[in-house]
């Protein structure tokens, strides 16, 4: 199984072939926003309007066939925050209008989950025994409190998913070639989690450059996941398909990563 491209017109997503409930990591390709935000970008914060987001939004929901008044967002803080929402939890196309976490997990069919990056590690999670989904935002941060773990810890305690059953896919993020870090990083890193992420920090010189994916791809198997996808596109190698906030210097718009609740069929 592969993460691969999917193209609409001018529309371009990532996809995993082993999730099968629709969900897409996003590009920067095929909405409306122009500038530095251009085009698809998610996020108001940054210089775009609120008008633009909502019409992206609105090209998402057409070509993933979900409702964008049944979608959920996360406000960021690069926390090991998850929460368990339903419908009841969407309120509107504004992140900042939710409370404060970087994932989320519902069981509600017909519920889209979205979570935003621009370097960090988008997470997307898929029980298809209970139909349950997840989303996660893992900064390095969030990769030192395990929240791809928690996320799997909430849909176990939540909705009775067994690990086993669950199917991950982690998408682009700013990759191990240019994710330049200083020792804390590392060493924030090896304290909670443990030796074993050394084998994924290369050193060069003074500076260390983790491999988030792989090592939220530990942390999911460490969880008991079996069934990991991983795409292996850096948002900073390829600026003309995303953004990346260190290529940018902080000038850009934001990627999404987004999944939607689908009933069981039984």
């Amino acid at each position: 199984m592969a993460i691969r491209t999917v193209c609409e017109g001018n529309l371009a997503y990532l996809q995993a072939e082993g999730i099968s409930v629709p969900h897409c990591f996003t590009t920067r390709l095929g909405g409306v926003s122009t500038g530095s935000q251009a085009s698809l970008n998610l996020a108001v914060g940054r210089g775009d309007t609120l008008e633009n987001v909502k019409e992206n939004l609105n090209i998402l929901a057409d070509a993933l066939g979900f409702d964008s008044r049944r979608l959920v967002m996360t406000h960021q803080t690069h926390s090991d925050l998850v929460r368990a929402v339903t419908e009841a939890d969407a309120k509107g196309p504004c992140h900042r209008d939710y409370p404060d976490c970087d994932g989320l997990v519902t069981n509600t069919p017909g519920v889209a989950l979205l979570v935003f990056t621009a370097d960090c590690t988008p997470v997307l999670l898929h029980d298809p025994v209970t139909g349950s989904v997840g989303a996660v935002h893992a900064g390095w941060r969030g990769t030192v409190g395990a929240i791809a773990g928690k996320a799997v810890d909430k849909m176990v305690r939540c909705y009775g998913c067994k690990p086993e059953d669950i199917r991950a896919a982690i998408g682009p993020n700013i990759g191990q070639c240019h994710f330049e870090t200083n020792r804390d990083v590392p060493d924030a890193l090896e304290a909670a989690l443990g030796s074993w992420v050394r084998q994924w920090i290369e050193q060069r010189c003074e500076k260390y450059f983790p491999d988030l994916k792989a090592i939220n791809a530990e942390i999911l198997r460490r969880r008991g996941v079996e069934t990991i996808e991983i795409s292996g596109e850096c948002t900073y190698c390829d600026p003309s398909r995303f953004w990346s906030h260190r290529f940018t210097k902080g000038d850009r718009g934001s990627q999404g990563a987004l999944i939607v609740c689908k009933e069981v069929c039984r």
